[in-house]
Formats: C-alpha cells, structure tokens, sequence
C-alpha cells in the first residue's frame, strides 16, 4: 500500500524519515530540523479544543467515500475520521503527543513536501491549518491536490469576515491584520485546488466544543480565560501587552455592561457566521 514507512527514504534523499522515537506518550516518526510553532504555543491545546460533533459531521460527509486519508497539520487529531485508515502529518512533537491513543501515531511532517507518492489517497484534509503554513501555503495545498485522487477538504477562515466579529473589531485589531496577512480567501485557495471547488460556510454553534477563537463570539468571558485564550493561535501570537491591553478592556466593560449593550443580542442566536468556510475540491 502507498503509505509512508518510517526508517525508509520516500520520494527522494530530501525527504529522510528516522526510525521512531519515544515522546513519554507517543511514538512519533520525526524528521530533523524542523521547528514548529505549535511546539511553543501548542501546550494544553487539547484541553479546550475538543471536536465539535457539528463540524465534525460536514467535514466528513465532505470526505465522501474515501477510505484512505491523508490529513495535513493533523494536530491532536480533531475531526479525523475513526472508521477510514488515516496518514496524519504534523511537524509539532507537542501536538502529535496529544493524539488520542486510538488515533494514528503522527508522521512527523509538513504539508510543502508530503512524504507520499502521487494519488496515495483517495482524499485530503486539512482542518484549520493553513494559516500557519506560512511561505508555503499555495505549495502545501497543491500537494495536497496532488497525493489525493478524490476530494481535498479544507476548513479554514475567511478574513474579511472573521475581522468583522466583534472581538477583532473592538478590541483586537491587531489580529484581523494578521488574519488578512496569514489567511488566503477562499477564492486564492479555489484556484490553487482547480477544478470544481465548492466553498460553504461553516456556523459556529453558541455551544461548540470546540474552542477555536471564532467560537469566543457568543463567549466573551473566554478572553478573560488564559487557558482558552493560549489555545488559540490568535492570542499565543499576540505581543503580551496586546494580550493585557485586551484582556483589561473587556474586563472593564464586561463589569459595566458595556459589552452587553452592544451586542447582548448575539447571546440570543444558536449559530453564527464567524467567517469558517469549508472548501472542498472534487
């Protein structure tokens, strides 16, 4: 089968895999020389990073079929599929020894040079990741494009949307720059894929397990939380004093009620459009 084996040379000298090596909690194949930033910011991440069973359900119905999964910037494995035999590549230590024991060990790796021949799978994903692929986000989704011989399914922001929630418009600003610096449209991403692209958003629900920085729309009380807010990659990337900038903000118009006169009638919807888009090439 065209799957990776560690302690074996794929596709080139360039793409060297060492044999495993023991983290304390997982067994993890591993390449030298890479530097992830999730090995400084990604510490606790699982706690508040749950899957969501709504996310979940559209992200695999947008797998259809497909047996074989590659999935890239697989992190603590959220919204991999249990029941399909699933390639995981992270380049984070930190995040691949979080994996749930039942899940796949993870391939240490990085989605500019998946370590997988040409249509080794029969679909792609890549959930909330491409943001941190930085000079090598086209490249990445291409290769993307390329091991798979079905659909690629990726979830990831639009940044005109996301800056436009209230956080980021209020009180983070600083973040909505980096989003649009960071964060390719969906439509930059479309063309990257070709083909038939389809690109749907995503409601966050007010209950959403998952505690990505889109979900703080109907919680302003996580930004008061340093736990939820580190595990979020929009705060870790913040300066400290923007963090306390924000964090005193909030806090002073929370007490007041400020915050709640503005916009205490988002606490009455179910789901809101926080810009995560779901774009799935077929």
């Amino acid at each position: 089968m065209p799957f990776p084996r560690t302690g074996r040379t794929l596709l080139g000298a360039r793409r060297v895999w060492r044999t495993p090596r023991a983290t304390g909690k997982r067994t993890i194949a591993y390449r030298r020389g890479v530097e992830p930033r999730y090995d400084t910011i990604g510490h606790g991440y699982a706690r508040t990073r749950r899957e969501d069973p709504r996310l979940r359900a559209r992200i695999h119905a947008a797998l259809g079929d497909a047996r074989i999964v590659v999935n890239v910037g697989a992190g603590t494995g959220s919204y991999e599929p249990r029941d399909r035999h699933v390639v995981a590549v992270e380049p984070s230590d930190v995040m691949a020894a979080q994996r749930p024991r039942e899940l796949a060990p993870a391939i240490r790796g990085t989605a500019a040079a998946l370590p997988l021949r040409d249509g080794a799978a029969d679909a792609a994903m890549a959930i909330i990741t491409l943001h941190h692929w930085d000079a090598d986000r086209e490249r990445g989704v291409r290769e993307m494009r390329r091991v798979s011989r079905g659909p690629v399914v990726i979830a990831t922001y639009d940044p005109e949307v996301s800056g436009a929630m209230w956080l980021m418009a209020d009180y983070l600003p600083e973040v909505a720059a980096m989003d649009h610096a960071i964060f390719p449209a969906p439509a930059v991403i479309a063309g990257w894929l070709g083909g038939e692209v389809a690109i749907e958003p995503l409601p966050i629900a007010r209950d959403c397990q998952d505690w990505m920085l889109g979900s703080f729309w109907a919680h302003p009380e996580r930004v008061l939380d340093a736990g939820a807010r580190s595990a979020t990659s929009g705060f870790a990337r913040m300066a400290p004093e923007v963090v306390a900038r924000v964090v005193a903000e909030l806090g002073r118009d929370l007490a007041s009620g400020a915050w709640h006169a503005r916009h205490g009638a988002l606490l009455e919807l179910d789901d809101y459009d926080a810009g995560l888009r779901l774009i799935v090439a077929r």
